[in-house]
């Protein structure tokens, strides 16, 4: 498990904006308390959630509820004020189950893959371009290369490969 804050968080979350659900690159990522330490929270994981640095920026020292107001007035949709991920990403009430209860159509796929992997032992893709090729044949409806990226990403994130140049290794497989 990794040990600095944010990693944890990152590794937690699946790589993901705890608001948006968008990919979240490291070099984008801060942790976001919940409770602010100014208003006496604290610094464990259990208050802490790792966003976008503007997301951070923009809810400040703001109390919990000035920060749940910013959330409801978007008015049903929520758009992340990080232009690196404010895709048209729009979230209601309805869509948002708790992440126990059920699971992400990326997440199965990432599931998917970290089985695949395992199951192929020794026999491993041992580069970059073997495993996008690897992972791509898992899907014969297809995989866009946006979706393919996010996948080796969040691979990345959660410690199941360490990629250097373009040699592949399993740490955690």
């Amino acid at each position: 498990m990794p040990n600095k804050p944010l990693d944890r968080l990152m590794f937690a979350q699946g790589g993901l904006c705890f608001f948006c659900r968008k990919p979240l690159p490291k070099s984008e990522a801060s942790v976001e308390h919940l409770v602010a330490t100014v208003n006496g929270g604290s610094n464990n994981d259990e208050n802490c959630v790792a966003c976008c640095k503007s997301f951070n920026a923009l809810l400040g020292k703001m109390s919990l509820k000035e920060k749940i107001q910013v959330v409801l007035n978007q008015k049903g949709q929520f758009k992340c004020p990080n232009d690196e991920c404010s895709v048209e990403n729009t979230l209601q009430a309805k869509d948002l189950p708790s992440p126990q209860v059920m699971k992400k159509p990326q997440e199965d796929k990432l599931a998917l893959v970290i089985e695949n992997l395992k199951q192929r032992g020794h026999s491993k893709p041992k580069t970059l371009k073997t495993l996008s090729s690897t992972i791509v044949s898992l899907f014969p409806k297809g995989l866009s290369n946006t979706e393919l990226a996010d996948l080796i990403e969040r691979l990345k994130v959660a410690g199941k490969i360490l990629i250097t140049g373009n040699k592949v290794t399993y740490p955690k497989l």
